[in-house]
């Protein structure tokens, strides 16, 4: 099946060192996967055999959202909140991909070594046949305990487990957890580590002279998870390790800034990643992905394409994932995006300055339309016209 976007007004990329292709208006899509990208005068002959074209009349087209801190935990439910169908109202929200930050929430969480790996094992299993609304839920998130081995850590990823948690486990100091996070980046899992104030009860703060010791690949939450680090703390992560700064719609803004200041003063955009480590007590937040990029836009000196590619390619990037980025040879996992209807913008990206939420007007995850206007979203200012030929 072929589908080929028409009428782009802007394109970004989710690429931090390209966020923007301005010369190009029509990208192609066959069987789920980007193939091509440039000016309609150039592909009018592909378009005209596409089975479906998608008019997006002038509006914004971007890589689908990744929300790389999301508590999953089976099914689409949450046991924290008790709401259901919360990742497929996500995808209402531009989400197209999330990463467990553990299966944390699981009623009656297990400790002991066998029941942890097979939690992730199978949380991972079943989210690779379940898919909310057709997103993709990178699930199974081992959550590293002392009396993990370096075997158990080799074994749950042959299983198939791509992560690993730390900030849960039965330590009593932190710094007792570094051997797990060493085996477990040995045997290839991405380690995220909590960072900040105690979140919920059977954790621990968890401060900069711990995870200087403990390296993980990401900090998680590093503006907090509520509660944020010191300010001490930060300057000395963001501006002497080369650890990943993860920022989420749960933490503290005034932080977050912060952080984003120090990246841009140390050329440090690379590791810049947005995600909402929801659903927690925070709640579920359908919007929270959207409304950190219009935060961070609106507040910091930062474009917007650079802020949506931390949402999307960064994270890709950082957790290894097969989307996030518009390129041929990527999945056309896509969100068309415009000013809400009644902002004074006049198109996503000075929404986005102004921190107004964008409306999105479309999802597309692996080239099949998912939604039109969004439910979540204040309403698009234009729609987009929607082509099938048999």
């Amino acid at each position: 099946m072929r589908l080929a976007l028409i009428n782009i007004g802007c394109l970004f990329t989710g690429d931090i060192n390209n966020p923007l292709l301005p010369d190009c208006d029509t990208v192609i899509v066959e069987d789920g996967t980007i193939t091509q990208i440039g000016k309609f005068s150039d592909l009018a002959a592909e378009v005209e055999q596409a089975s479906t074209v998608v008019d997006v009349n002038g509006m914004t087209v971007a890589p689908g959202l990744i929300d790389s801190h999301c508590h999953v935990v089976l099914g689409d439910y949450t046991p924290r909140q008790k709401c259901v169908d919360f990742l497929d109202s996500y995808v209402h929200g531009g989400v197209t991909a999330v990463v467990s930050a553990s299966e944390v929430h699981a009623p009656g969480r297990p400790h002991d070594r066998h029941a942890v790996m097979g939690l992730a094992i199978a949380a991972h299993h079943c989210f690779k046949h379940f898919r909310p609304n057709g997103m993709k839920v990178f699930a199974g998130s081992i959550i590293l305990e002392p009396l993990l081995t370096e075997e158990d850590l080799h074994y749950v990823a042959a299983a198939g487990v791509r992560y690993a948690k730390f900030g849960f486990g039965a330590y009593d100091d932190p710094r007792e957890g570094e051997p797990q996070v060493r085996w477990a980046k040995a045997a290839g899992l991405v380690v995220m580590s909590h960072c900040g104030g105690a979140s919920i009860p059977g954790s621990q703060p968890i401060l900069a002279e711990h995870l200087v010791v403990l390296q993980p690949h990401v900090l998680g939450h590093i503006n907090g998870g509520p509660t944020s680090l010191p300010d001490e703390d930060i300057e000395l992560l963001v501006t002497q390790t080369d650890m990943a700064l993860q920022l989420v719609q749960a933490g503290n803004l005034r932080s977050a800034l912060r952080i984003v200041e120090l990246a841009h003063q140390t050329g440090n955009l690379h590791r810049v990643l947005v995600a909402t480590d929801t659903p927690t007590g925070t709640g579920v937040m359908p919007l929270g992905m959207v409304k950190s990029i219009a935060e961070l836009s609106s507040l910091s000196s930062t474009p917007p394409e650079i802020v949506w590619s931390w949402a999307t390619g960064n994270n890709a990037d950082a957790f290894r994932l097969p989307t996030g980025k518009i390129a041929a040879g990527w999945p056309a996992d896509l969100v068309v995006i415009d000013a809400p209807w009644g902002s004074v913008a006049t198109d996503a990206a000075g929404a986005l300055r102004r921190g107004d939420i964008p409306g999105i007007a479309a999802v597309i995850i692996d080239g099949a339309i998912r939604t039109r206007r969004s439910r979540n979203t204040p309403p698009s200012r234009r729609e987009v016209l929607v082509k099938e030929r048999k």
